[in-house]
């Protein structure tokens, strides 16, 4: 049965959310190349959002959670892709207290705008990839998370 779009759309959006928390690690590349900031701006109204309210960003991933993913009324694709989506999230919040924590204070400054941009470019690369799945309508496999997903929503 093919997926509607409306689901694919809305699969696709919560992509967002993992790209609005890896752009602060793309200031470097974004400086050296200026016409990767207008990758930035479908993540602008997030970014608003999550900087506005208090603890924005931590409500925003519970109430996906809690009203999406856990929802057995949402259609599954929304579910696997919200999940999907939420531990890329995790991930790239985890990288940013690692770097601040361990690099910064151990790393050269050469080591710190390699391993940053190598971050914002493999959550580009996801999200890219994310993107074309949910337009087509399948489910975008991401070796080791899909499968992580798929155990949770079975």
């Amino acid at each position: 049965m093919p997926i509607p779009v409306w689901q694919r759309f809305l699969g696709l959006l919560v992509y967002v959310l993992p790209w609005s928390d890896a752009i602060p690690f793309g200031g470097h590349l974004m400086g050296q190349f200026p016409w990767m900031q207008w990758l930035t701006l479908p993540a602008l109204p997030l970014v608003l959002l999550e900087r506005g309210i208090p603890f924005g960003n931590l409500l925003v991933f519970f109430l996906l959670f809690l009203a999406v993913v856990r929802n057995p009324n949402v259609p599954y694709f929304l579910r696997f892709n919200t999940l999907q989506a939420l531990l890329v999230d995790i991930i790239v919040v985890l990288l940013s207290y690692a770097f601040s924590i361990l690099l910064r204070p151990l790393g050269s400054d050469l080591m710190l705008r390699t391993l940053s941009s190598t971050v914002v470019i493999a959550v580009l690369a996801v999200v890219i990839f994310a993107l074309i799945e949910c337009i087509r309508g399948k489910e975008p496999d991401l070796p080791g998370l899909s499968q992580a997903v798929r155990m949770q929503l079975y």
